[in-house]
């Protein structure tokens, strides 16, 4: 119904704004990460919506980008996650980390959002594992390529996601981490592992 709020902060909360535009104030829900990434009272913002229309209220879900709400949208739609639920998986990870993690199967890291039990993480990943892409965002596919470029390339790439998840970082998180490393056809996995450890900190 509406597609995006542009217009001046009136008001900022951890979990809403207000935004004014022509003179009618806005009150839309956000996420802790879209809280963080707000400019001040009186600045101005474009917010991509989602509106939800009850017979006892209208809504609506506020995100920095078309990317965030595409994937707010896909959550909704899995049995046990309400907007509410969304938005609080959307306050420990952006909408990247999310995919990784969904197409990695970590239900570890998304189950540290508040109120995302390991069940319902999981629940999550089976119903959306095959409606996210690579091409929903701006994910690296690098270490995918590799797979069908250079098998032993992507043997020390697995491998150097194995070691970050034996250390301890979650498995969506270690993939995220060795797929930004550059010429990572080119290195063994020590090589990579390395690398990906500098990114991290």
């Amino acid at each position: 119904m509406i597609a995006y709020v542009k217009g001046e902060i009136a008001e900022i909360a951890e979990d809403n704004v207000v935004i004014e535009v022509g003179g009618i104030g806005y009150n839309i829900k956000i996420s802790a990460r879209v809280a963080q990434g707000l400019p001040g009272i009186g600045g101005q913002i474009k917010l991509h919506t989602y509106t939800l229309v009850r017979e006892d209220a209208f809504l609506l879900y506020g995100f920095l980008t078309k990317s965030d709400l595409d994937i707010f949208k896909k959550c909704i739609t899995v049995n046990g996650i309400g907007p509410k639920g969304a938005l609080a998986i959307l306050s420990v990870m952006d909408a990247d980390a999310l995919r990784y993690a969904i197409l990695s199967g970590d239900a570890k890291a998304i189950s540290k959002a508040p109120g995302i039990g390991a069940r319902t993480a999981e629940r999550l990943i089976l119903d959306l594992k095959d409606k996210v892409s690579f091409d929903d965002g701006m994910i690296d596919r690098e270490i995918y390529a590799n797979q069908a470029a250079s098998p032993q390339a992507d043997g020390a790439a697995k491998e150097a996601v194995e070691a970050l998840v034996a250390l301890g970082y979650g498995q969506a998180e270690s993939l995220q981490a060795v797929s930004r490393i550059l010429d990572a056809e080119t290195m063994d996995s020590g090589a990579l592992l390395k690398a990906a450890l500098k990114t991290m900190f």
